[in-house]
């Protein structure tokens, strides 16, 4: 077992398993702490179906690549050994801001209790990463599949914690969703705009360091993890992730996880 401190409380209502004292470092700026004030803001739907398709993410025209972001630091080899899961990143417009659907996991659960995540979950045998994602909000949150066109993907990622191999999504809902979540998976269905995960103080990172390795790691062993504190909850972990990924290609900055 890794030697961890006491786990600290978050704003929201999950605790998070940070390393022991000694063990974590402050990390680098937001990868658009250089970006203006005026470009975090006022993102439309249209503009960030733009910039997926200018950074070659068109659910249409491409396949995501194999390679996954090692976030658990497992080697490449192991890939094909995880469940295969997927996540639907589901986008509306609300008063010129694209707003991002994000559930907080059920406290009952037996992985992942009480944190942030996107609607979706692990698929079904012969099941697409695209039918997986749609089936799972449908389970989750409610949302039609027929009124969810999914448009975009963006990068898998591995989870050490669930064993999973998460393919994300990204869908566009014509009109702002009414959302009704399921109790024995989720405790609250929100949304978040662009702008609110772009704002100054949203974002932080940690450098943490395991005894076991893990991706992207530095000589010393610490490797980033990211953080948003937006709307009463902590959003950390492969979602925060998967948002950092999503806010790069938004703002027009390089998309390096690092």
């Amino acid at each position: 077992m890794e030697d961890e401190a006491p786990a600290r409380r978050t704003p929201g209502p999950q605790t998070i398993p940070r390393p022991s004292e000694g063990n974590i470092r402050p990390g680098r700026p937001a990868p658009w702490h250089g970006v203006p004030a005026g470009r975090r803001s006022g993102i439309t739907l249209d503009v960030l179906l733009e910039r997926l398709d200018a950074a070659g993410r068109n659910l249409a025209l491409t396949e995501p690549p194999d390679p996954v972001d090692e976030l658990s630091g497992m080697p490449q080899s192991t890939a094909s050994g995880l469940a295969d899961s997927a996540v639907l990143v589901a986008v509306f417009e609300r008063e010129g801001e694209a707003r991002i659907i994000l559930t907080r996991r059920s406290g009952h659960l037996r992985r992942h209790r009480g944190e942030v995540s996107f609607p979706g979950g692990r698929l079904d045998a012969g099941e697409s990463a695209v039918d997986g994602a749609l089936r799972e909000a449908h389970e989750e949150v409610g949302l039609d599949p027929a009124l969810v066109t999914p448009v975009a993907w963006l990068h898998a990622l591995a989870t050490l914690a669930s064993g999973s191999l998460i393919r994300p999504i990204v869908a566009t809902l014509g009109a702002e969703p009414l959302l009704v979540a399921q109790p024995t998976e989720v405790e609250r269905a929100f949304d978040v705009s662009l702008a609110d995960l772009l704002e100054d103080g949203a974002f932080r990172e940690e450098r943490w360091r395991r005894p076991s390795p893990r991706g992207g790691a530095d000589a010393e062993g610490f490797f980033p993890i990211y953080f948003y504190d937006v709307a009463g909850e902590t959003i950390w972990g492969a979602t925060a992730r998967i948002l950092t990924e999503l806010c790069c290609i938004a703002v027009g900055v390089s998309v390096q996880l690092r």
